[in-house]
């Protein structure tokens, strides 16, 4: 069985296919600023041997940013 194509056929609908615009951008550097200045990452490069090394080195730094976070709020309600 052979399939049947109609080429002067038009499509009713396309997905996923949409223009970027400028607007797009704003709004991601927007978000990126918001979330970057919360990050508990200390600032400077930093050079790993491995990427279990470096997840390991992550995975730390986010779990003392929700403990300090964590404390913080814990220390304000009391």
């Amino acid at each position: 069985m052979q399939a049947f194509v109609n080429l002067d056929e038009q499509p009713d609908k396309v997905v996923g296919r949409r223009a970027v615009r400028a607007t797009d951008y704003s709004r991601l550097v927007r978000n990126a600023d918001a979330i970057m200045r919360w990050l508990p990452f200390p600032k400077g490069v930093f050079r790993f041997g491995a990427f279990d090394e470096a997840n390991a080195w992550t995975n730390e730094h986010i779990l003392q940013g929700a403990l300090k976070k964590a404390r913080a709020q814990r220390t304000a309600t009391t």
